[in-house]
């Protein structure tokens, strides 16, 4: 499902806002599981401190890392209680700001990441989140659209642009390229002048190629390493999890190219084999930087970069969205509605 908004270049108005309850309703988990450990609760709205904002959420997006922490590996580890409401993304309108003249004042529309989960998660009615980790929502897109963006296009931000440097020219291949981050990589690495080759299954080559790959290559059909060659970065989303991705990347690089390495956990040993076959090598971690997320509104309402928004469930049918995610078959994102707005 594409869910289309009209382009709009005005300021997007501020939304009446009304004083928080006491309690909200959210999705937490009680002990780490399968999906059906989603369930409901009441729980208190958080309090805002410092420069922290208080956001009531609309919509909620939905990443791997969720399903993997809610399994008990992703950050479960830093989940200093249960029950622990998952979720990074959001967008909503801002509740409180830390001051009367903050640039984000209460009835502002923004998207972000929460701190989760150093505090409670976006699956939620209410979230607090640093405000260097929030962005006016984008004008032309609706608070499900721009929950989809946080987190995956951050990532895609950082691998392409802070760590690969695309630049005119430059040989890129991309990994799953029809998830959450790998289209927006594509978007990105095509919008700085790259040359993107792309991995992705049969079904989205031809959405794949609009995104602004000049090449795809079918994984269920065609291995990517007897195909290409001299490749200058590969950004690598799935690792050696399946079928020796990762491994495999590293014949493609040209001598001294760079390898950027993204699942936790996929393959441990990727800095020696990297080392060993003559070519750099990184992970990388998300950063919740909203300055770079304001850079990214700003293609989003130019039209220059898209968000594609794959299903959306409402917030007590998470558990159903974290089956739906854990098929691997998602087209970009999935988005959790919370409120109407």
């Amino acid at each position: 499902m594409r869910i289309r908004s009209l382009r709009s270049t005005s300021a997007p108005p501020l939304e009446p806002v009304a004083a928080p309850p006491a309690e909200m309703r959210a999705m937490v988990v009680r002990a780490p599981g399968a999906p059906d450990a989603l369930g409901a609760a009441s729980l208190p709205v958080p309090s805002p401190v410092l420069s922290e904002l208080l956001v009531r959420v609309v919509a909620a997006g939905i990443n791997p890392i969720d399903a993997k922490t809610r399994a008990g590996a992703g950050v479960s580890g830093a989940i200093a209680a249960y029950p622990a409401t998952l979720g990074f993304d959001f967008s909503g309108v801002v509740v409180k700001s830390p001051y009367e003249a903050h640039p984000l004042p209460p009835g502002t529309p923004v998207f972000g990441m929460a701190s989760f989960p150093r505090t409670g998660g976006t699956y939620a009615e209410y979230v607090v989140a640093p405000t260097l980790s929030v962005a006016r929502k984008p004008a032309a897109l609706s608070h499900v659209e721009a929950a989809g963006v946080p987190l995956a296009a951050l990532t895609a931000w950082g691998l392409v642009v802070e760590t690969a440097h695309a630049h005119e020219g430059q040989r890129i291949l991309i990994h799953a390229a029809s998830g959450g981050v790998g289209h927006f990589a594509v978007q990105f690495a095509a919008y700085f002048g790259a040359h993107v080759t792309a991995t992705a299954s049969g079904r989205n080559a031809a959405w794949v190629r609009e995104l602004g790959a000049a090449v795809v290559i079918d994984h269920t059909t065609t291995r990517f390493d007897e195909v290409i060659a001299d490749v200058d970065v590969v950004i690598d989303l799935v690792g050696n999890a399946h079928a020796d991705t990762g491994t495999r990347s590293l014949t493609v690089l040209r001598p001294g190219g760079l390898y950027i390495m993204v699942p936790t956990g996929s393959w441990p040993g990727y800095a020696e084999a990297a080392a060993a076959a003559g070519v750099r090598a990184t992970s990388y971690k998300v950063v919740p930087d909203g300055g770079a997320l304001a850079t990214i509104a700003r293609l989003l309402d130019s039209g220059s970069v898209q968000v594609y928004i794959d299903r959306v469930f409402d917030l007590g049918d998470a558990a159903s969205a974290h089956r739906e995610l854990e098929l691997g078959h998602t087209r970009g994102k999935m988005v959790l509605q919370v409120a109407a707005g």
